[in-house]
């Protein structure tokens, strides 16, 4: 691959297995992707405001040495900790470390919601309760209306990113029963999502939104 390509960096957490794979298979072609991690095992507030404090500077260290054009900051639930504000300080503090753009994984969720203007989102997601309600409260801040939230309650992140696209949808399957939504958001950067997104968007005929997906589409606009 060519040095002159587009750089791509991606900082996420240490356990996660499925986003870079995605970020590969949809940009691996056209971009040059690079990775670090931070450490992270028990997906819980505590575990990603430790994450965030004290392995976001060094992980934005490293990957400013790949000389990147855009850094993702790979991880939805964390972003959501304190609400828009928060996810977008996050994003500061990556473009002050490495000199480059910085992309969100909820700052680019919330650009495809502008895009689609849905008046009612269902939120689906792994997480336990709390990250479940922080995440759904993003969406409520940026203006759309959750009209369902669910999440698996799944604490530790190898055990979300070895839960299968059936199961996803089977998983939505069972939450939306009298449910009036006109798009579904699959949220979490370790769920096997993107695979889901067609079963998911053929089985209920609304626009789909996962938190890989939306952040693709944000790098691919870049290009």
């Amino acid at each position: 691959m060519p040095s002159d390509f587009f750089k791509v960096g991606l900082i996420i957490p240490s356990s996660n297995t499925v986003m870079e794979p995605d970020f590969h298979r949809r940009l691996g072609m056209r971009c040059a992707i690079s990775s670090d991690r931070m450490y992270l095992s028990a997906v819980n507030r505590e575990a990603e405001e430790e994450m965030i404090e004290g392995e976001l500077t060094r992980a934005a260290r490293l990957i400013k040495t790949t000389a990147p054009h855009v850094v993702v900051f790979g991880c939805t639930s964390a972003g959501s900790l304190g609400g828009l504000d928060h996810d977008a300080s996050i994003g500061r503090r990556i473009e002050k470390e490495t000199g480059a753009r910085a992309v969100t994984v909820v700052g680019s969720v919330i650009q495809q919601l502008r895009m689609i203007g849905p008046r009612r989102v269902a939120v689906f997601t792994p997480y336990n309760e709390e990250l479940t309600r922080t995440v759904s409260q993003c969406v409520v801040e940026a203006g759309y209306q959750p009209v369902k939230t669910a999440g698996m309650g799944i604490l530790d992140n190898l055990d979300i990113g070895r839960v299968a696209p059936a199961e996803i949808l089977e998983f939505v399957e069972t939450h939306m029963n009298g449910v009036d939504t006109d798009c579904i958001f699959l949220s979490c950067t370790n769920w096997q999502a993107i695979d889901a997104i067609p079963a998911v968007k053929a089985r209920f005929g609304v626009p789909v939104i996962s938190s890989n997906q939306a952040t693709i589409d944000t790098v691919e606009k870049m290009l």
